[in-house]
């Protein structure tokens, strides 16, 4: 009784549900959950992840990180201007996230790949795209729809850089759900997220190009890996092409931004 009470709650929010135009112009669908519901999610996974994983205690390797993100969110609109909080984690895996309510983390693996201030920026640039994307709610939205007992939390923390979201949608949809109606779209919202991402990271002064060289780092570093990552994530191959072709574009919103006194020095 509580299952079929749950799923008619759940159909009667998606029936609410609203659509919305993404930054590159793709047809969303969101609201299964309010935006301060998702900031108030993001900011439990956040506290869920720091409980769960040691931060670093390299002052020097955590104010760089502070310094790339805060250059990146000051090129935010202004409804996404929210007091961002950053943590380095000690963890080997060289991953990164964001999350609604201006969260954002990022392993110290990551520094393996992202060998300048520039690279760094393609990464955090990227994950904040998901967020100022909408692609919670999105992903919120689908999976709630996808199965009537879905975990929203582990909805929330999705696709992380660098790694599929297999484990974690997993856990929350059948593996037909998975397959049919999140993955696919997941590897939609990475593409979109290196779209915004990249013209972000331009905006603030880093070098879209270096978004390119991140990605040649990714793959050399990956010693094996699941057809598309399993995953919600677009061929490496392919999405460097894409990085390239964009680059050539952003180089003169590049030059602009540094003509303009962004002008990034985090070390």
């Amino acid at each position: 009784m509580k299952r079929v009470l749950l799923a008619l709650a759940i159909s009667a929010t998606l029936a609410a549900c609203a659509t919305a135009t993404s930054p590159t112009g793709r047809t969303q669908r969101v609201g299964a959950v309010s935006q301060e519901q998702l900031n108030q999610m993001g900011a439990q996974a956040f506290e869920q992840a720091k409980a769960k994983t040691p931060q670093s205690t390299n002052a020097a390797q955590t104010a760089y990180v502070r310094c790339v993100a805060s250059a990146v969110t000051r090129q935010l609109p202004s409804e996404w201007q929210a007091n961002w909080e950053v943590a380095l984690f000690a963890d080997n895996s060289a991953n990164a996230f964001a999350l609604p309510g201006g969260k954002i983390g990022v392993n110290t693996g990551i520094f393996t790949v992202a060998r300048n201030q520039d690279q760094l920026a393609a990464v955090i640039a990227h994950e904040i795209g998901h967020v100022i994307s909408r692609h919670h709610d999105e992903r919120v939205t689908q999976q709630a729809g996808a199965q009537a007992g879905v975990n929203l939390l582990g909805a929330l923390i999705g696709s992380r850089y660098g790694s599929g979201a297999a484990e974690t949608t997993g856990q929350i949809a059948g593996i037909g759900a998975q397959t049919l109606i999140l993955l696919p779209n997941n590897r939609t919202q990475e593409s979109e997220a290196d779209v915004v991402g990249q013209q972000l990271m331009a905006k603030a002064g880093f070098d879209p190009q270096q978004a390119v060289s991140l990605w040649q780092n990714m793959i050399a570093a990956e010693t094996s890996r699941a057809p598309e990552w399993m995953s919600t994530h677009p061929n490496p191959e392919n999405r460097i092409s894409e990085l390239r072709s964009r680059a050539a574009s952003l180089v003169p919103v590049y030059q602009q931004a540094r003509a303009s006194g962004h002008t990034p020095r985090c070390g």
